[in-house]
């Protein structure tokens, strides 16, 4: 992209900019994930052709995120946002509609495909913005995520009580989201490339770089996956709480990880990228141990909420750095969501295939071993570290004109 200069007023307001989208964004999520009982019982599928379904859309995000980059080229970065974000939140519609297993598949397909290519394109700016204003803004942006994620799924939570059909909660929730999605990107950083700038490949390969950053990233979605899913099970039938005890302790999980996103820039700022995932590992290697060995529900839900704690920042922090990492930004940053995306999907399965074969005592030591692997990794994660010299950014390093 050209080196665009920006007032600081500028770059400021597109902050706030980014944040909104990413609070659309996680809105989407959430207002899904509490219909899905709904859906079910529409297209009549069973809890395995379900399961079957819901991995479609990791792999529409998979097969769709390289493609990010080229239609930020071709478009400039604010409108290429502002279309990709309202197909992802209108695909919101599309799998209440679907009446059997072949049309959800397909329905599941688009919007996971819709969901990875805004997903790039909004942490592609994201990262743009953080280098012009130099100073960690990434963590922040994902607790956004976060927060409208969990706005969506307390107005799907209440849609679901009161009876609503998802297909007409879905439909008003896509018409607001979409237009609270055009409004925000009136004000992102609308960024052009530049005249002799090569336009990416549709297809390509990430960079080594944002492979072993993906890395880092699929321990730290690998623990929140097992975490969201499999933390409540774990309580109910390793513990024997109630149920309303287990539900508890997944709802303390989230918002740990949501406080520690908003909360996270200032330490980033104050300590680095690479002393922060440190820092950050061995907080979630502590929350599993207690999960592992602590036999009790308190300090089973305080390992969990350790955890959520740990891994907060780690994928903010892996999406800042692929975005420094090389000369290709969207490149590196659609290769670390890949990655992110594959993690978050096989994770619950692969929790669930080894607490079969094992015990769930067992699932949750492998997740306290990949939590270790922060620790152990973090120094990938240098190029997040603001005193680097910015290679790839060159429009950080250009003053901004004054107002």
């Amino acid at each position: 992209m050209s080196a665009v200069v920006y007032a600081h007023s500028e770059v400021r307001r597109a902050r706030y900019a980014v944040a909104a989208v990413f609070a659309v964004h996680g809105a989407v999520t959430g207002s899904f994930a509490t219909r899905v009982p709904w859906i079910q019982d529409h297209a009549g599928v069973s809890a395995g052709q379900l399961g079957l379904a819901l991995a479609f859309p990791a792999l529409g995000a998979s097969v769709a995120m390289p493609l990010a980059g080229s239609v930020s080229h071709r478009f400039g970065a604010r409108t290429a946002l502002r279309g990709l974000l309202a197909l992802w939140t209108l695909a919101l519609v599309l799998p209440s509609l679907a009446p059997n297993l072949l049309t959800l598949c397909l329905a599941l397909f688009v919007y996971g495909a819709t969901a990875g290519m805004s997903d790039v394109a909004m942490n592609a700016l994201g990262v743009e913005v953080e280098n012009r204003l130099n100073k960690s803004i990434m963590s922040g942006l994902h607790g956004m995520w976060s927060a409208g994620a969990l706005t969506g799924s307390a107005a799907g939570t209440l849609a679901a009580h009161l009876g609503a059909d998802a297909r007409l909660h879905h439909v008003l929730a896509a018409g607001v989201l979409t237009v609270l999605g055009l409004v925000a990107c009136t004000w992102v950083l609308d960024l052009q490339p530049a005249e002799d700038e090569d336009p990416p490949p549709r297809f390509a390969l990430p960079p080594r770089s944002a492979l072993l950053i993906g890395a880092v990233g699929f321990c730290a979605v690998f623990a929140e996956g097992a975490s969201l899913d499999w933390s409540a099970v774990y309580l109910r039938d390793q513990l024997e709480t109630s149920a309303g005890l287990a539900a508890a302790c997944t709802t303390g999980f989230t918002l740990t990880m949501a406080v520690a996103r908003l909360a996270g820039d200032k330490v980033v700022d104050r300590y680095g990228a690479v002393r922060t995932v440190r820092v950050s590992g061995v907080l979630a290697t502590l929350g599993g141990l207690l999960v592992v060995v602590g036999g009790h529900p308190a300090v089973a839900m305080s390992g969990f909420a350790l955890m959520g704690l740990g891994i907060a920042v780690v994928v903010p922090l892996c999406f800042a750095a692929a975005g420094r990492a090389g000369s290709n930004p969207s490149l590196a940053i659609a290769g670390v969501a890949t990655i992110t995306y594959t993690s978050g999907l096989v994770a619950p399965s692969a929790i669930g295939g080894l607490a079969q074969a094992t015990s769930l005592v067992v699932s949750f030591g492998l997740v306290t071993v990949l939590a270790c692997c922060l620790v152990l990794f973090a120094k990938v994660l240098r190029a997040g570290d603001r005193d680097r010299p910015k290679i790839s950014q060159p429009s950080a390093a250009v003053p901004d004109r004054q107002p």
